[in-house]
């Protein structure tokens, strides 16, 4: 018989495919015992009731401090320390920095403490765009609504609930508790940095750090059906960067050949047309191999060969855009552009800004030193206007994530707890400093739309999910 290049490259494509599939079908979920999980008798009226009133302390942070309202910041501490009196009795509180609470509740031992954290400060609420108040509490067909019941009082709540709860009931920690609160989490303020900073005078070496980050899910991961708690084990780095230009300005009507605006304009076309390269981090890895073990035969073929599918996913995310295109690399958006007030006047002194979220090996200077090539313009001032680097990825193989992924499963069974990277920015990032364990994870189920609502208006959050943030935490209290 006369072989010919068609009858090797079938023969070739035939068993290429076999590999495909024979990896595909070994590519199966990994197998966790599910503890069941004692049921915890919790006082609900009471938390509604806390909650609520928590709500109704409108501590909304700005960058101006002089439109915060600091009665609101005082009727939040007097209300803490009015309905958590157990554990404002066991665990003495230092205030630090503008708006920070760190509590210290001794354990057994101090060798591997946790810190359980939260913000208590809120983003304003344009109210015309809510269907109810914003800072009213309300509760209305088993739904609490107010700004921060999500973002982030929800867990803040829940973590004194659960500790007042436990401490009533006669536990003590196995290892030291720490709980870190923050009041300016969303203007990244430095109150988070000073708590770590006490931390480290106390040489405190965490073994856990919960923040928020990730949720339970649905509908977040091609090919799978199931729910999705997602822990964030790494997030990426947030870059402020101006582009601008000077010159005389002058009338409109005699321009020169280039304007200024327009060559800036140019600068953000050339940094549009060539995203970064594509990054495969050990958290956007850790990711697919734990998901894409639960997604269907066809899906699995993919993740369970990524090695010949990656440099595809990677090519076709940068059309494709959004979550998909954020995971495999670093991305810029243009947010800010600045002319001239007025049509018929040049401006003298136009700019635009960038937003870039770093991660892998892309860092301030490496992300300013490409974008500035790309602009391609000697006249293009470049400035930095704030920024930080990608976080270290936290640990997965030690004693602590398992144990924060065996309460996730034991508080929601029918969920994949997968690690995976944080696209947005937490105050947990300052205590990669002191740890590599810091995890980000808001112990809450939610859907697409209640995703949305954070930040949005109408944020609100069903009862029956608040009481499981509350058994959440005193589950993980209990194994700490």
């Amino acid at each position: 018989m006369k072989i010919n290049a068609a009858h090797i490259a079938g023969a070739a494509g035939a068993a290429l495919g076999g590999v495909l599939a024979g990896r595909a079908a070994a590519f199966r979920p990994e197998k966790h015992e599910i503890s069941s999980a004692k049921d915890v008798p919790l006082d609900e009226n009471k938390i509604v009731r806390d909650m609520s009133d928590l709500i109704r302390c409108k501590t909304v942070t700005y960058r101006d401090h002089s439109l915060e309202d600091r009665a609101e910041f005082d009727k939040l501490e007097a209300l803490i320390h009015e309905r958590f009196p157990k554990f404002h009795e066991a665990a003495p509180v230092e205030k630090l920095g503008r708006n920070g609470f760190l509590y210290h509740l001794k354990g057994e031992k101090n060798d591997k403490p946790t810190v359980l954290m939260a913000h208590y400060d809120v983003v304003p609420a344009d109210e015309t765009n809510w269907d109810k108040p914003a800072f009213e509490g309300i509760v209305q067909d088993g739904v609490l609504w107010g700004r921060g019941t999500l973002d982030t009082k929800g867990t803040f709540c829940s973590i004194l609930e659960a500790a007042e709860y436990l401490i009533g009931e006669g536990w003590r920690p196995e290892q030291d508790m720490w709980f870190s609160f923050s009041g300016e989490e969303e203007i990244d303020g430095d109150t988070c940095k000073d708590i770590v900073s006490r931390l480290e005078e106390l040489d405190v070496k965490p073994a856990l750090v919960l923040d928020e980050g990730g949720a339970v899910v649905d509908g977040v991961f091609p090919g799978v059906d199931k729910s999705c708690a997602l822990v964030g084990i790494g997030e990426k780095g947030s870059i402020n960067l101006k582009f601008e230009m000077e010159g005389k300005g002058g009338h409109a009507s005699t321009p020169p050949s280039k304007t200024l605006l327009g060559r800036l304009s140019q600068a953000v076309v050339n940094i549009e047309k060539h995203p970064f390269p594509g990054q495969y981090t050990k958290e956007t890895e850790e990711m697919f191999d734990t998901l894409g073990r639960e997604a269907g035969f066809g899906w699995r073929i993919i993740f369970a060969n990524m090695w010949l599918f990656r440099p595809i996913i990677e090519f076709a995310s940068k059309f494709v855009g959004g979550e998909l295109n954020a995971m495999f690399r670093t991305t810029s958006a243009v947010t800010r552009m600045e002319g001239s007030p007025s049509y018929n006047v040049l401006p003298p002194n136009p700019f635009f800004g960038v937003n870039v979220r770093a991660m892998g090996t892309d860092t301030i200077d490496s992300v300013t030193d490409r974008l500035g090539a790309l602009a391609d313009d000697k006249d293009i001032r470049i400035s930095l206007v704030g920024g930080m680097n990608p976080s270290i990825t936290s640990d997965t193989s030690c004693p602590e994530y398992e144990k924060l992924a065996g309460v996730i499963r034991a508080t929601w069974p029918e969920a994949v707890v997968s690690p995976y990277l944080m696209m947005a920015c937490s105050d947990s990032r300052h205590y990669c400093r002191i740890t590599d364990r810091v995890y980000r994870f808001s112990a809450m189920e939610m859907s697409k739309e209640e995703r949305a609502m954070i930040h949005g208006s109408n944020e609100q959050i069903p009862i029956d999910k608040l009481i499981k943030t509350v058994q959440f935490y005193v589950r993980l209290m209990k194994v700490c």
